[in-house]
């Protein structure tokens, strides 16, 4: 049980992060209620998707700067193709779109291994290649989402579980928690750590990093999905997805270099992310403001997720 809990300590300080937020939430705002908690799940729920793709790719080792205009090809192409869509038919849309984020992120992968170009590199280019995809596609916001799944994000099943919390819990648990659990999911974790010693143990690093970048891809086209679900249209021009998806994952306990960390704590730095940029409205303080401080916290992660896995690496 003490293992466990020591195991499980970053996490149980981001639950703890948060509870004293929200604290600080009500106290800002006393009469903050329920449907406040609904609103800040569902402008939360892109952004999730983002940084669990995210946490994917810097879990293999790398990285992906692609991750919002995947996010806009996704959310375009499903606008496009539902405008006028019945239920079926708009289901089979979603499907579609799952699957072209699996494309993308594959190609991505597949890139990074034949090229043997740093990830970084490769995805920024590709970051420009989705992007020029998305306003193709469509060059301005537009298109139309299926009015069902529009619904499916918005309210609550029972107060303060909003359904948009729920889609974001359901839809990486469907994803992650097979792949965790299999030949893949330790692989990922495997070339993260050690490449070299992945390689000696028999697994397969090329495909494991193809695997991984494809997963990537997909969690970015359900944020596209849920991006569009929540406007109701497509937006091809990338929104500001790809910064805190980084800092959210770092901040949830993913070591930058790879190897270390989950899904449960980048989800729960997403909530206490945008909960503080919630606080800081209510607050009244001015939105220039509150780009900055959101700026300088998200900037302040990541160096210090980086100065954490350069002493880590160290002999």
């Amino acid at each position: 049980m003490i293992r466990a809990l020591r195991n499980q300590a970053w996490v149980l300080g981001l639950v703890g992060l948060l509870f004293a937020l929200a604290l600080v939430t009500k106290a800002i705002q006393p009469n903050y209620s329920a449907s406040g908690f609904e609103s800040l799940a569902r402008a939360a729920l892109p952004f999730a998707f983002a940084t669990a793709g995210m946490a994917v790719a810097i879990l293999v080792g790398g990285i992906d700067l692609s991750v919002a205009s995947m996010m806009a090809v996704a959310s375009v192409t499903a606008a496009v193709l539902m405008e006028g869509a019945g239920v079926g038919a708009s289901l089979g849309v979603v499907l579609l779109v799952l699957g072209i984020g699996l494309a993308m992120g594959a190609i991505n992968g597949a890139l990074i291994v034949v090229t043997k170009v740093p990830d970084i590199v490769v995805t920024l280019a590709m970051l420009f290649v989705w992007e020029g995809v998305a306003l193709l596609i469509l060059n301005a916001p537009g298109g139309q989402v299926a009015p069902w799944l529009q619904q499916l994000i918005r309210g609550s099943v029972v107060p303060w579980v909003p359904n948009a919390l729920i889609v974001a819990i359901v839809g990486v648990a469907v994803v992650w928690v097979p792949i965790r659990r299999s030949k893949l999911g330790l692989a990922i974790y495997a070339v993260g750590s050690d490449p070299l010693a992945a390689y000696r143990s028999g697994v397969n690093i090329a495909g494991t990093r193809i695997a991984a970048y494809a997963i990537c891809g997909l969690f970015s086209a359900m944020g596209g999905l849920t991006l569009a679900m929540s406007t109701g249209i497509g937006e091809p021009i990338p929104g500001p997805y790809l910064m805190a998806a980084v800092a959210a994952a770092v901040l949830g306990g993913v070591v930058l270099g790879g190897g270390i960390g989950g899904l449960v704590g980048p989800l729960l730095a997403v909530l206490i992310l945008r909960l503080v940029r919630q606080d800081l409205t209510l607050a009244s303080v001015d939105p220039n403001v509150t780009t900055i401080i959101e700026g300088t916290i998200m900037v302040g992660v990541v160096m210090l997720g980086g100065i954490l896995a350069l002493r880590a690496r160290r002999p």
